[in-house]
């Protein structure tokens, strides 16, 4: 597992569930509102005879939070959707993450010691999951995100029972 490998001839064919567009909205308003109170708190103590602070605070502030918010509630959720794919093929799980960064990951399915499927709190409030693909790789694990819960099992079973049959063949 190796980030040096050259990528696939073409993008990996399936994308994440529509609902990971939802949680990262919700992700989005939740920091947005944790952002606004502290900027609000701020103004509140901020003397307003304090100078060019006076107006970093006042000012300045709540239209970064503002510019955030657009970003991080009206564009990052739709790009990151768009930009995060995934898929298993009979030789190799690849994946292709990040929206500023772009990383291609492949697993062959011969290196895969075992997978799991975690779901946080969050997931669980939009009925996501992700499958980890755990290897013997010092890279560590791949994730595939926000997968419907069902889709995640049939996925995780379908990579479980074939990484079992290379083990077995290769005995």
């Amino acid at each position: 597992m190796s980030t040096a490998q050259p990528a696939p001839a073409r993008e990996p064919a399936w994308s994440l569930s529509r609902s990971a567009i939802s949680l990262w909205v919700a992700q989005g308003v939740v920091a947005t509102v944790v952002e606004a109170l502290v900027v609000a708190a701020l103004i509140v103590f901020v003397p307003s005879d304090a100078g060019v602070w006076t107006v970093l605070v006042r000012w300045v502030a709540p239209v970064v939070v503002l510019v955030t918010a657009v970003v991080d509630i009206g564009v990052q959720p739709r790009l990151r959707y768009r930009v995060h794919r995934w898929e298993v093929t009979a030789d190799a799980v690849y994946t292709l993450t990040g929206w500023l960064n772009r990383t291609w990951t492949l697993v062959p399915i011969s290196r895969i010691q075992t997978v799991d499927v975690n779901r946080g709190l969050v997931q669980q409030l939009f009925g996501l999951a992700t499958v980890a693909v755990l290897t013997a790789s010092s890279q560590g694990t791949v994730r595939i995100p926000h997968l419907e819960v069902e889709v995640a099992r049939r996925v995780a079973e379908d990579l479980a029972r074939r990484a079992e049959q290379v083990r077995d063949e290769a005995t």
